[in-house]
């Protein structure tokens, strides 16, 4: 109240004139009343509302790692934030079971290279006519089946956890071991750690959670009365950040604790000033087919239903009048007849407003 009185008797001891929407004022008398002046900015965006939102990992871009047999956990490789690559060896367990799979997987080779050789030599005696068709046909069978029955050890060493390069080994070299190497399944960081050394683990138990984060996504809560104004592809702002987004996805049901609706959005900008979890107020905006001016909302001045602004000249400022296009808390993207080279009263409009409708009534 009394910055207001101060204003008025300010605007009353003021000498100035008026030609039509002209206001011829001093520099003095500009910084008696305390308005700053600032250019615009030219903006084809037009702010929307501001929203909660999640910075989330999308989900096939996620992975838990799991005991893929039962043992005690002898030795954890990765910690909490670590940057892994896919194959790498996460953690080693002690498994007997690994050991009885492993001999079943020799036996097996055994018995199929017993089978190959027996091929081989039926197939060179039935090319000298030694040996009968039936005789042919049974050796065939019996390598066939010693082959299935490989290729079956092999694919459960392989559910087990081994590696083809790791089964090789063990075929090369015929040596059993009850260390089970548990390997990344993807390159990422690794999220959590879901167990300890010494644990003893049942099948498919979890421990690690790892994800890429090549690519992040905001899940937005948008009001649902808001929801019409909001459109595929509009720009999204995150506070306190330089990164942007864009929408991807508008959900189709209402969350019945707050009433809002999912909106998706895509990171395309500067991701790594966020963190998957983190929660951000962001700025949803769209782009205008026309150009216009940002500007605060404390340069705009309204008289009898129309806004207007204060630009800057030689001998004072020029009243004109905008349009508002959009409005979101402190600023307002406008239309106005401007160059974008202008500068305007950024502060100081309502003490300018009461001086340009004083001179008016006078």
């Amino acid at each position: 109240m009394k910055k207001l009185l101060f204003t008025l008797l300010l605007v009353n001891t003021l000498t100035v004139t008026a030609d039509g929407m002209q206001l011829n004022i001093s520099q003095e008398q500009i910084d008696k009343l305390d308005i700053q002046i600032a250019p615009i900015s030219v903006s084809r965006l037009i702010p929307k509302l501001y929203a909660p939102a999640k910075v989330v990992i999308p989900a096939n871009h996620e992975r838990l790692i799991s005991s893929t047999q039962p043992g005690v956990v002898v030795q954890l490789l990765a910690n909490i934030g670590d940057s892994v690559e896919k194959g790498q060896v996460l953690a080693k367990i002690n498994s007997p079971e690994l050991v009885t799979l492993q001999r079943e997987f020799l036996t097996a080779g055994g018995e199929f290279n017993l089978a190959d050789l027996e091929y081989k030599r039926d197939k060179n005696l039935l090319e000298e006519g030694v040996i009968a068709d039936r005789r042919w046909q049974e050796t065939q069978s019996k390598q066939s089946s010693k082959s299935v029955q490989l290729d079956t050890a092999r694919q459960l060493l392989n559910m087990a956890g081994m590696s083809p390069k790791e089964i090789q080994g063990l075929a090369e070299t015929r040596q059993l071991s009850s260390v089970l190497n548990i390997h990344a399944a993807i390159s990422g960081i690794v999220l959590e750690r879901l167990t300890t050394v010494g644990t003893r683990l049942d099948i498919q138990a979890p421990l690690y959670r790892i994800a890429d984060l090549s690519e992040l996504w905001l899940e937005i809560n948008i009001p649902q009365e808001r929801l019409n104004s909001i459109h595929i592809n509009d720009l999204v702002n995150i506070e306190d950040t330089t990164s942007t987004a864009k929408i991807s996805l508008l959900g189709q049901n209402v969350n019945r604790e707050n009433q809002t609706i999912l909106a998706r959005a895509i990171i395309n900008k500067n991701q790594n000033q966020l963190r998957a979890g983190q929660n951000v107020n962001v700025q949803i905006l769209q782009q205008s087919s026309e150009a216009g001016f940002q500007v605060n909302n404390t340069a705009i001045a309204q008289n009898n239903g129309h806004y207007y602004i204060f630009v800057r000249n030689t001998g004072g400022f020029l009243v004109t009048e905008v349009q508002i296009l959009g409005k979101q808390d402190s600023e307002s993207l406008i239309r106005a007849p401007l160059s974008g080279h202008e500068q305007i009263a950024a502060k100081g409009a309502v003490a300018l407003k009461a001086v340009w409708l004083k001179l008016g009534e006078e």
